[in-house]
């Protein structure tokens, strides 16, 4: 009689977030962006207590950055302007929340869906739009950038 073993390969991703697919779908008069991602350590995600120390500057207290862009006479230019810098500025800065994965893996992997906000303002007087996508982890890790679907606003 022989005894056999095995395990479950675990998939074994860095600790740095890396995102792929990025999307705007416009469904009425909202939109929402859809990005992927995958996290190795599974600190992708921000609690609603995560607004001092290192998530008290302007910069860390968000986690997803969408800088949004229209193309003039065929040349990408960012209009959406930093909050950091401008308090006037229309960010697309979000808060992702945090999700603990089950179980001893803490890889994270899957798709966040953000309602645009605010009110889907998209400003500029140019009809052809994408954004410029940027993901953190609560250990101040980024992520890849990569830019959305070119769309055409309403």
């Amino acid at each position: 009689m022989g005894l056999f073993s095995s395990c479950l390969r675990v998939n074994e991703y860095p600790n740095e977030p890396t995102i792929a697919n990025a999307k705007l779908q416009l469904e009425g008069d909202s939109a929402y962006f859809y990005v992927d991602f995958i996290d190795g350590d599974g600190n992708v995600g921000l609690g609603q207590d995560d607004t001092t120390g290192s998530f008290a500057d302007c910069k860390t207290k968000y986690n997803l950055f969408c800088e949004y862009q229209e193309k003039i006479n065929g040349v990408w230019y960012t209009l959406s302007g930093d909050p950091c810098l401008d308090p006037n500025a229309v960010p697309f800065y979000y808060r992702v929340p945090w999700a603990t994965p089950p179980g001893q893996n803490k890889t994270q992997k899957g798709t966040i869906k953000v309602l645009m906000y605010p009110a889907y303002y998209l400003p500029g007087e140019h009809d052809t739009c994408r954004f410029v996508v940027t993901l953190c982890d609560r250990d101040i890790h980024y992520s890849n950038t990569i830019i959305s679907n070119e769309f055409i606003k309403p």
